[in-house]
């Protein structure tokens, strides 16, 4: 007969502490699973990554490397990067267990909404980051050095290529977190709203520690959705407590009758 799971509130530090390291091992485990069909393709998958700075390099021009094993380790690192995105329902998912059993009984019920719309966001972030920060950030470094001979480190582009890629896409979660807190009642829409000045502040050190250029431009670029997510986290969270205050006086009214 399986062990009975305790409460949170009756669970040790060390407990919780065992709990993190089971869902982080599944996760690492999930992903290591993934890694074997991504190596499968990996030059095509960095050649997918390579895009943004390649279509402004010089005809002829390529990446390059400067150690022996630096292909094979950045072919590595490529398959991990894609493993993580082809595999981040099932993280979202253990991230859920972690927290779900500190969740009201109805509250547990949004595990599938939870895990589609943060692999959702979390895919949109990379997009974005891909299609628009990314190609931005390699045009204004190109543009910078046009009067030299570029001679651009594979590894080296591939470490901006994920800081910038995954930076954005965990910054688009900030929806999905907030529909959970305020579900939690642990944020409110108001307190959101009063504090937008310091979220502004935070946003744009945040996408200056993302962003690879110290131009404002470039900052800016992604500054302003994260400006507009935060926006629309307000509204998430007003909706949420709007939609939980119903609940209460629903089961309120349900009580009232049965008593």
């Amino acid at each position: 007969m399986p062990k009975a799971k305790k409460s949170p509130d009756k669970m040790t530090f060390l407990e919780h502490l065992d709990d993190l390291r089971k869902r982080i091992f599944y996760s690492f485990l999930a992903i290591v699973f993934t890694i074997v069909p991504a190596w499968l393709f990996h030059k095509q998958i960095f050649d997918i990554l390579a895009f943004p700075v390649s279509q402004y390099l010089p005809e002829g021009e390529s990446l390059a490397f400067t150690k022996l094993t630096e292909p094979f380790m950045v072919y590595i690192k490529v398959s991990f990067l894609a493993a993580i995105f082809v595999i981040s329902p099932v993280i979202f998912f253990q991230f859920w267990k972690f927290v779900a059993p500190g969740l009201y009984q109805r509250e547990k019920k949004y595990v599938i909404p939870f895990v589609f719309f943060s692999s959702t966001f979390f895919a949109a972030g990379a997009i974005f980051a891909y299609y628009v920060v990314f190609p931005f950030a390699c045009r204004f470094f190109l543009g910078m050095g046009a009067d030299f001979q570029p001679v651009i480190k594979m590894e080296e582009y591939f470490s901006l290529a994920i800081r910038v890629i995954l930076g954005i896409a965990l910054v688009f979660e900030l929806p999905t977190l907030v529909f959970f807190l305020s579900r939690m009642g642990l944020i409110t829409a108001k307190w959101m709203t009063k504090k937008f000045k310091y979220a502004f502040l935070a946003i744009f050190i945040i996408a200056a520690i993302i962003t690879p250029t110290p131009d404002p431009i470039t900052q800016s670029i992604v500054a302003v959705p994260m400006l507009f997510l935060y926006g629309l986290s307000i509204l998430i969270a007003f909706f949420s407590e709007k939609r939980k205050k119903e609940n209460v006086k629903e089961s309120e009214s349900k009580e009232d009758l049965a008593g």
